[in-house]
């Protein structure tokens, strides 16, 4: 009964972020992509929200995505087609397209206890961990593919789990049939988190090694079932691999070094410092001594039982440093990170003494409430349209940068804009104002294009003739001189 009620709690927890937090960047991706439009043709002059609604509530299918995804991405197709029928049965919209992510999650959350139960770990604690680290409820909200990867990579983890600890196949058939039926599915799903993204598969490369040594009997079913997923996953990267160039800062052992350790405490403890303003050193240095102490109480209480989860929650960082040295660059990142976080709640679960426990999870629920209402760790995108339409009067042109895509910028930006506002995409040189004598120019920016939009925008209009005023989200120009 409790472990119930912590999977309803969780439900509720993830579907109040998601409700919460506002649109993103990648998002738009994800809704334009089972749209059927990956790329909307937005209008080259100025434009309503309500003219370009379709955009966001079109239908496509799974050869359009995958063609879309092989030809303009660096994404497997997994997720998207999962997205595709999920928004037909349940509704296009931004928040629905959320909820499946945090369907994922709570099923995650299930087989987590699952796993803990039968590695004798405290189930409820290690629900209420993973659910609480920043990346994992920030992983579990958005209408991106992470949720989904964790589903199966866990999956998988507890069948290889079950393997491993369960004694050698009896020479009877159906023993030997259920155990190899067992292990192929267990194959199938950590092959298929890393066709639903590939950074997921470094959980079940290291569940995977981890059995062999076990149970090399139980580890070829497993293995097989995870290479059949190998050839569709080198068929679209193959086709994606010049996509996104320069997404990524170049290598280099310092820089790496410095965001795992960033970005890792982020992965656990969200934008805390940062919440804390000044302060933010102290605190910074306190949540530190925090994880060092959990990290001494694993390695103080250790158990050869919990060999798998140190593999599987070491994995992901061991893997994003191998893929920066081998590609030079740097692909560190919380959302990445958060494959490995379920595997670490069990360790925590399973060694932290009860007070320590409850300071863990005192300070991440102020993580996770800090990832649903603090702007300082959203993407501004939806927070801009609201400023926009603040301010605007019937008579304002909101100018908002086009970006490198026209996706990430202005898909959560247009997706939050009311109906009548009047939009005009910059996408290069100066705008043209078609008479309006105030407007409203959008300085959110997410790539050198954008970038790039504003300042040339920025430029058409000179002090001698405009007013401006505004933060750092929005700028207010208004006429001082005649127009036209």
């Amino acid at each position: 009964m409790k472990l119930a009620g912590s999977l309803f709690f969780a439900a509720m927890v993830l579907t109040a972020v998601a409700a919460l937090r506002g649109p993103e960047y990648d998002e738009a991706y994800s809704i334009f992509l089972t749209a059927g439009d990956a790329r909307p043709a937005w209008p080259a002059g100025v434009f309503e929200p309500r003219q370009v609604r379709s955009c966001y509530f079109g239908v496509s299918g799974f050869g359009t995505i995958a063609r879309d995804l092989r030809a303009d991405d660096v994404h497997p197709p997994l997720y998207f087609w999962l997205l595709e029928l999920w928004r037909r049965a349940v509704g296009p919209s931004w928040f629905a397209a959320r909820l499946l992510s945090v369907l994922c999650s709570v099923a995650a959350l299930a087989l987590l206890a699952w796993l803990a139960a039968m590695a004798r770990v405290p189930a409820v604690p290690a629900v209420l961990l993973a659910l609480f680290f920043y990346g994992f409820a920030y992983t579990g909200i958005v209408a991106r593919g992470f949720a989904l990867a964790q589903l199966l990579n866990i999956c998988g983890v507890g069948l290889v789990f079950a393997a491993g600890r369960g004694a050698e196949a009896s020479g009877d058939k159906k023993s030997w049939m259920r155990a190899f039926a067992g292990m192929t599915i267990a194959g199938l799903a950590l092959g298929a988190a890393g066709f639903t993204n590939y950074l997921a598969v470094f959980v079940g490369v290291a569940a995977l090694g981890w059995l062999a040594a076990r149970r090399r009997w139980a580890a070829s079913p497993a293995v097989l079932g995870f290479a059949l997923f190998l050839p569709a996953d080198t068929w679209f990267y193959i086709a994606q691999r010049q996509s996104r160039i320069g997404q990524f800062v170049r290598f280099s052992w310092r820089h790496s070094a410095a965001l795992l350790v960033k970005d890792g405490g982020a992965a656990l403890f969200g934008g805390l410092p940062i919440y804390a303003g000044s302060f933010g050193p102290l605190v910074a240095g306190g949540l530190l001594a925090l994880a060092a102490l959990c990290a001494g109480c694993v390695i103080r209480r250790w158990r050869r039982e919990w060999l798998l989860f140190a593999l599987t929650a070491g994995a992901t960082p061991i893997g994003l440093l191998a893929l920066g040295v081998l590609f030079n660059n740097t692909p560190i990142e919380i959302r990445y990170l958060a494959f490995g976080l379920p595997p670490l709640a069990l360790l925590l679960a399973a060694a932290l003494p009860r007070w320590l426990l409850a300071l863990m999870l005192a300070v991440e629920i102020c993580a996770v409430i800090g990832l649903a209402v603090a702007p300082a760790t959203m993407q501004p995108q939806g927070r801009a349209a609201q400023a926009a339409a603040a301010a605007a009067t019937p008579d304002t042109l909101v100018l908002v940068p086009f970006g490198n895509d026209g996706v990430g910028i202005p898909g959560p930006f247009v997706a939050v804009a009311p109906d009548d506002l009047n939009i005009e995409l910059l996408r290069g040189g100066s705008p043209d104002l078609g008479g309006f004598d105030r407007v409203i120019l959008v300085t959110v920016t997410g790539d050198d294009q954008s970038r790039r939009q504003i300042a040339r925008a920025a430029a058409a209009f000179p002090a001698a003739c405009w007013r401006q005023s505004g933060n750092r989200m929005i700028r207010i120009i208004t006429a001082i001189c005649p127009q036209g």
